[in-house]
């Protein structure tokens, strides 16, 4: 069994790199080893999988992931802890060295070619909780491979990407995250196992791939997404005002996408906002709208 990283393991390399968690970059490191094997067991990766690991750190989640899959791309921004990752598992992890290819950069901005070889499968990460749902949302659009995967984040946070129509926290990112995928919560993390210790629980969000709707452009659904929960007090006939070019051209394009226009945005599914996407589109190809 490889060799985890714990509390006193934790602190002691942090201290040889002269390495301080910042709020800056979202660093609270997990130095808990059943915390780390527990979120791989909920990822339910395989030898078959190639991983995607945001924000690596000190390497906790990594050195858990790297004897379970085939290979992983650590993606991780700081440059001092990009230079020791590869260190470190070479010390606690030897065999299972060349599975690991360390990438310097920012996951909101790393491509499908950086990644390309090979190919990622799956997503599993410890995400900093201030970037997490555009560093979600930015992989699954950047990466047609993968198909599946675990993210932690802030309890609040996977509250929302979870969320379902009706509820009080379904938004943006429910609907966007539930374009690419079906969701589903795989528990809660105490704020104990981090160092430094946040003031927010945590918690663990998988993800699946499934086909997005049929009939609309994903650019398109996501401007109706956003117009209509930047106003999702008001009525759709209203929020969409501003988008589909006056409130009676929305109330026609409600229409015909069979969506009450006195609905708001929160009681839409994603393929319910996808058909008012299409029929904002076949209206302006009809000339109807001004583009």
């Amino acid at each position: 069994m490889t060799a985890l990283l714990g509390p006193a393991e934790i602190r002691a390399l942090a201290s040889r790199l002269g390495v301080s968690p910042t709020k800056t970059l979202g660093q609270n490191f997990v130095h808990d080893p059943n915390t780390v094997r527990r979120i791989v067991r909920a990822a339910e990766v395989g030898p078959e999988d190639v991983v995607v690991e945001v924000g690596p750190g000190l390497g906790s989640l990594t050195l858990a992931l790297l004897p379970e899959v085939a290979h992983l791309h650590a993606v991780e921004i700081d440059p001092v802890l990009a230079a020791q990752l590869p260190k470190t598992i070479l010390e606690y992890a030897p065999e299972r060295a060349s599975a690991l290819t360390v990438h310097h950069g920012d996951a909101l901005r790393v491509t499908a070619v950086e990644l390309a070889d090979p190919a990622p499968t799956a997503l599993v990460a410890n995400l900093p909780y201030n970037v997490a749902v555009p560093v979600v949302l930015h992989l699954l659009a950047e990466l047609p491979s993968l198909r599946h995967g675990l993210v932690m984040v802030q309890q609040e946070v996977a509250d929302r990407l979870t969320a379902g129509p009706g509820s009080k926290v379904y938004g943006i990112p429910s609907v966007k995250l539930a374009w690419y995928a079906g969701t589903r919560q795989a528990g809660k993390v105490p704020a104990s196992v981090f160092w430094p210790v946040p003031n927010v629980e945590s918690g663990l969000v998988g993800f699946t791939r499934r086909d997005p709707p049929a009939g609309a452009d994903r650019e398109e659904v996501f401007a109706v997404v956003d117009a209509a929960f930047a106003q999702r007090r008001k009525m759709l006939r209203s929020a969409l005002g501003p988008w589909a070019g006056g409130s009676g051209a929305a109330v026609e394009i409600l229409e015909a996408a069979g969506v009450d226009p006195t609905s708001r945005g929160e009681q839409l599914t994603v393929v319910q906002f996808a058909a008012v996407a299409a029929a904002g589109a076949a209206r302006r190809a009809a000339g109807m709208v001004k583009s």
